[in-house]
């Protein structure tokens, strides 16, 4: 009887042995994994592979795809376990890192700058009106890549920092858009696209964050660590996705406005909060926008260490992350195709 039930087990487990391989792809392969991106041009590669199904393409399974208003709530939501990858401004992305300890590695870059300074041109003529005391100025959060900008903004124009700051009123991008709208802003240092967004509504561009930070890095694509461990060839195939949609954004730019046009205003209900839905919904998300928008951007998978490296001094200085870390401790580029 023992020599039955081992003949009787080898064979299950040959059985099983067989149909493995029949699959057609490994477990590894059709692992399923969480996506969140910001809700703006800078994820325009995200979008764009979105819309044309290239995820799927790949073979990559999205478990979720999840859009957030800001990078510091889209940080929040990497120390979750359903989200493994994300498409993130380079600030809070160390700020996850440093402060969260959130396990991630940067893999490729999004885009160069993507920031503004909108202002009211009846009240603000230069940036140093930004220090006189009945300005109103919007910003997202302490510790946002836009609040960063700020600083830099006060530290390249050798502003008053306190006058400057006493004036800032904190909240989010949409938020800042529906304020301007009714008037309660003078000034709004935005992301794309909401900057843009704002000259619609009678407000000047001042300053782009190619003023304010030559070379500055905006987004890049992070993964968790254990990702790249366990399952390296997912990792791959995000690089090759966000490359291909980024090389076909610079090379069909209206096309890609109208792609973004339509990704952003399908998602744009879960975005604003429901007591300004109302409002929100006369800021039509259009494609001309959006191509004055996403012409404001370099966007490139490349990235450049030094820059990275220039960004955590930067925010170190201000005191946003607890410690000063090596660009190597969080780049991991070795996906990337020379471009």
């Amino acid at each position: 009887m023992k020599k039955l039930n081992s003949l009787i087990l080898a064979g299950v487990l040959a059985g099983l042995l067989v149909f493995i391989p029949l699959g057609g792809c490994s477990e590894k392969e059709e692992a399923p994994i969480g996506v969140a991106v910001e809700f703006n041009a800078h994820a325009a590669c995200a979008y764009i592979a979105r819309d044309k199904g290239w995820f799927e393409e790949e073979g990559l399974k999205l478990t979720a795809y999840e859009s957030y208003v800001t990078g510091t709530a889209l940080a929040a939501a990497l120390a979750r376990g359903d989200i493994e990858v994300a498409y993130i401004c380079l600030v809070p992305a160390i700020n996850a890192y440093v402060n969260a300890r959130v396990p991630i590695k940067i893999i490729a870059g999004m885009h160069k700058y993507g920031y503004g300074l909108v202002v009211n041109p009846d009240k603000i003529k230069n940036v140093r009106d930004l220090e006189k005391p009945d300005i109103r100025i919007g910003c997202v959060q302490e510790g946002g890549a836009v609040d960063v900008i700020l600083h830099k903004t006060i530290d390249k124009y050798h502003l008053d920092k306190n006058k400057v700051l006493n004036n800032v009123q904190r909240m989010n991008p949409p938020k800042q858009v529906l304020a301007i709208k009714m008037g309660q802003l003078d000034a709004a240092f935005l992301p794309e696209h909401w900057a843009t967004m704002t000259e619609e509504l009678g407000f000047k561009m001042l300053l782009t964050s190619q003023d304010i930070w030559p070379e500055m890095q905006g987004s890049i694509l992070v993964v968790k660590a254990d990702l790249i461990r366990d399952h390296p060839e997912i990792v791959q195939k995000l690089v090759k996705v966000s490359q291909r949609a980024t090389d076909w954004a610079n090379h069909h730019p209206n096309e890609a406005a109208e792609v973004m046009a339509r990704q952003l205003q399908a998602t744009d209900e879960e975005i604003f909060p429901a007591e300004t839905r109302e409002i929100a919904a006369k800021l039509e998300i259009t494609p001309e926008v959006l191509l004055r928008s996403m012409a404001r951007l370099e966007y490139s998978t490349a990235i450049d260490p030094k820059v990275v490296q220039e960004t955590i001094d930067y925010i170190a200085e201000l005191g946003y992350i607890k410690e000063r870390i090596r660009t190597e401790d969080i780049l991991d580029l070795r996906y990337l195709r020379n471009e």
